[in-house]
């Protein structure tokens, strides 16, 4: 099932390397010890990033996907034997390259969604952050597999196997948990939150939130966008909608608890009352190893529990009227079809607009909802139509803002 692993460096594209979570997969390589290699490596806006990140590791490839910034940019520590290459088509083109074996897709937003699919039509490892594929695509993604089964996602063809193995901490926690009992087993899979930055707040407060506060969230280390959509709870209501189609559940065995702690990073609940869980510190680079060196487990950069200290567990119901934003990731998940793509366009459009002032915190949701409801849904869309109504919804949230 999973890729032989030999004595050659195991070649890795990282898509979005100067995100956090490109970040720590370079980290990741780095302390390989040589059994990963950095092929390639991509970035939209941050190229000084991206140049010095080229500069270190020497990549085959050095991706631009902004041809404006790309054309401002001087380009003069490029290593001899890195290509450049400019423009979002560039990374379907590297994902299908003989020399990558794995593409850690790391894009935020919508924006990887091409690249990943490229991905597994060429029959590549996708270690997958991006949760917006399976969110917008996740029923065209379900068919390039062909096993539906919970914890062995693989397409074979030709003798080739395409491996879809997440990276998110709560989809890699349960792809770990599901290793332990049989896809007919699973009573259901349970999604830890740690409630961001306002678990706590009543509405009266959170009608008064700043864009600083949303952007300081009490576990984990992460960019902007995600960081207010894990305020929102949207983080959540899209990892819903991701598990049900990664792990091809019913929606009715998903559920989400409030775990502050972040220490336990989801479960897996068995017919026998038996559950099963991964623990570990939050730290990204734990689930992006294990999905790059998959199915071994060895040594590496992540950071362990300390058991000589005192630990606890709180697990708290989630709040669907604090966070309405879950209520829609059940519908979505429920529904299928084309309404993943436009909540997760609407979101999108609706962050930007509050990181720009242009909307209240306690707006994106309703704004998403709108939305949502008024779109004509599809059961069984096309990719193009996918990527018209990603558009359409967008248009539609500036309209709302601007209303």
């Amino acid at each position: 099932m999973a890729a032989s692993l030999s004595d050659s460096p195991r070649g890795v594209a990282v898509f979005g390397s100067t995100g956090s979570i490109g970040r720590n997969a370079l980290e990741v390589i780095r302390a390989s010890r040589g059994r990963l290699r950095a092929v390639a490596i991509s970035a939209h806006h941050r190229l000084d990033r991206l140049e010095e990140q080229a500069q270190e590791l020497a990549p085959r490839f050095v991706i631009a996907t902004d041809p404006q910034a790309a054309a401002e940019h001087a380009w003069s520590g490029l290593p001899k034997n890195t290509e450049l290459l400019v423009g979002p088509e560039a990374l379907e083109r590297v994902a299908a390259d003989a020399e990558v074996d794995t593409v850690l897709a790391a894009i935020v937003g919508s924006a990887g969604l091409h690249s990943t699919l490229a991905a597994l039509r060429a029959k590549k490892r996708v270690a997958l952050a991006n949760k917006e594929t399976l969110v917008m695509a996740g029923p065209l993604v379900r068919r390039m597999l062909d096993q539906p089964t919970s914890c062995k996602n693989a397409a074979l063809a030709n003798g080739k196997v395409a491996e879809l193995i997440p990276v998110d901490s709560e989809h890699s926690a349960i792809f770990q948990s599901l290793g332990c009992g049989k896809g007919s087993e699973v009573e259901r899979i349970v999604l830890t939150a740690s409630g961001g930055p306002f678990r706590t707040w009543s509405r009266e407060q959170l009608a008064q939130v700043t864009i600083d506060e949303a952007l300081a969230h009490p576990t984990w280390d992460m960019g902007p966008k995600i960081t207010i959509d894990s305020a929102t709870m949207m983080n959540k209501a899209l990892e819903v909608i991701e598990a049900r189609w990664l792990f091809d559940l019913p929606v009715e065995k998903i559920g989400v608890v409030i775990h502050p702690q972040s220490t336990i990073h989801s479960m897996v609940e068995y017919v026998d009352g038996s559950i099963v869980a991964q623990l570990g510190p939050p730290d990204m680079r734990l689930p992006i190893q294990y999905a790059l060196d998959y199915p071994q487990r060895l040594p590496g950069p992540a950071e362990k529990l300390d058991w000589t200290r005192r630990h606890h567990l709180d697990f708290e119901p989630a709040d669907f009227d604090r966070f309405p934003a879950l209520e829609l990731g059940f519908q979505c998940a429920g529904a299928g079809g084309t309404s993943g793509a436009v909540l997760n366009a609407a979101n999108e459009a609706a962050v930007q607009s509050f990181l720009e002032g242009e909307l209240h915190f306690t707006e994106i949701v309703p704004a998403c909802r709108s939305i949502l409801e008024a779109h004509d849904h599809d059961a069984n869309p096309t990719l193009d139509q996918l990527v018209e109504l990603d558009r359409w919804a967008r248009e539609e949230i500036h309209t709302w803002v601007c209303a």
